[in-house]
């Protein structure tokens, strides 16, 4: 079965408000990338249904669904809502389209999870929004689209589950929901002592968790090596029946809100090594805020899902894509060529530093 890409036209006209880190184009970057590379075959694109109140109530508070509801209704939320589910609140912005628009990323993570249900891949860029609690917002995610997309493997008999995130935040929204349960192990890869700090080496979250919070700086040297030293062999030793990959983007380099030093070819390596590992893979976004490096990462991702060749240098189709982008910070003013006319990054070696090293010896000696 061809893996399937879940978008949604939603992207292209909603925006998070003001200078928000999310007000940069990402989803609908990538869709228009694939598409001008010619690499959704007939049946592959699927566009993304609105997830029901009942599906998002599966883990989300339904006083919390209702308000966030009613705030995109009124652009307002009363002081009380404010306080007890952090709408408009904490970075978490009143704008046109925030019900609707998490009710769509929910929706294309649970179509993803449903499509997997006999096995297969399933691409849905729009997801990965791992802070959402169950009865507030959190870190720019107003739903746990990723938790709600677990869930529903869990009740049709799917596990055990592996759960990969390496996003440069760690995924706390995703642990605590599966804190305790044995039949999802969650591992993340993120920069230490970034918000939301948590997710410490020693932080095994009942049993079924294992954190790697790697030091600014991190690249694609020490990122193989925990893969191939640490994650790979813990995923290999559960044996899952399903692999979710959180595939944030904000551990490239060119990110402004996170430290770390990733080329896309890290994510790139990251989402081929876990094919086959599974009979299911589900591969979803997550952070990410400079739209020429997101949607270049994601873009390759998908052709990497397909195992299709990115040419070194992109069409003219493709570069009208990117030429199309504006980036108000000054990284993004003055685009450099390659960002235009390629979609791999050069690679960004190193050395392997002590404490690299020291995290991955300690996650599998914890496992025994």
């Amino acid at each position: 079965m061809q893996p399937r890409f879940i978008g949604s036209e939603i992207y292209r006209g909603s925006r998070y408000s003001g200078k928000h880190p999310l007000s940069v184009p990402r989803v609908c970057t990538t869709m228009d990338l694939c598409r001008a590379l010619g690499w959704f075959a007939p049946g592959q694109y699927v566009e993304a249904p609105m997830a029901t109140v009942a599906q998002a109530a599966r883990f989300h508070d339904p006083a919390y669904l209702a308000a966030l509801r009613q705030a995109e209704q009124h652009q307002d939320v009363p002081d009380d809502h404010r306080t007890r589910f952090r709408l408009g609140a904490d970075s978490n912005p009143i704008y046109p389209e925030m019900f609707t628009r998490p009710m769509i990323g929910a929706g294309a993570t649970l179509l993803a999870a449903a499509l997997t249900r006999a096995g297969g891949t399933v691409f849905a860029p729009g997801g990965g929004m791992h802070h959402g609690r169950a009865d507030r917002a959190a870190g720019f995610c107003y739903l746990n689209d990723a938790v709600l997309g677990i869930l529903a493997w869990l009740d049709a008999g799917i596990a055990p589950v592996v759960y990969l995130d390496i996003d440069a935040h760690h995924g706390d929204g995703v642990q605590d929901a599966f804190h305790d349960d044995p039949r999802v192990l969650t591992i993340s890869i993120h920069e230490a002592g970034r918000w939301p700090r948590t997710g410490a080496s020693h932080d095994r979250a009942g049993g079924a968790a294992r954190n790697f919070p790697v030091p600014a700086g991190f690249n694609d040297t020490e990122m193989r090596h925990l893969m191939r030293h640490a994650v790979l062999p813990l995923i290999d030793a559960w044996r899952p029946a399903a692999i979710f990959l959180q595939c944030g983007a904000d551990g490239l380099e060119e990110d402004p809100l996170a430290r770390l030093a990733l080329s896309n070819n890290a994510h790139c390596a990251v989402a081929g090594a876990l094919m086959g590992r599974a009979p299911r893979l589900l591969v979803t976004g997550g952070g990410g805020y400079h739209p020429f490096a997101v949607a270049r990462c994601w873009a390759a991702v998908w052709a990497t899902l397909n195992g299709l060749d990115i040419p070194p240098v992109l069409p003219e189709p493709a570069q009208s894509v990117l030429r199309g982008l504006s980036y108000a910070r000054a990284a993004g003013r003055s685009p450099p060529g390659h960002w235009v006319t390629t979609l791999r990054d050069a690679p960004r070696e190193g050395m392997v530093r002590p404490e690299i090293a020291a995290l991955a010896a300690s996650a599998l000696e914890m496992a025994g």
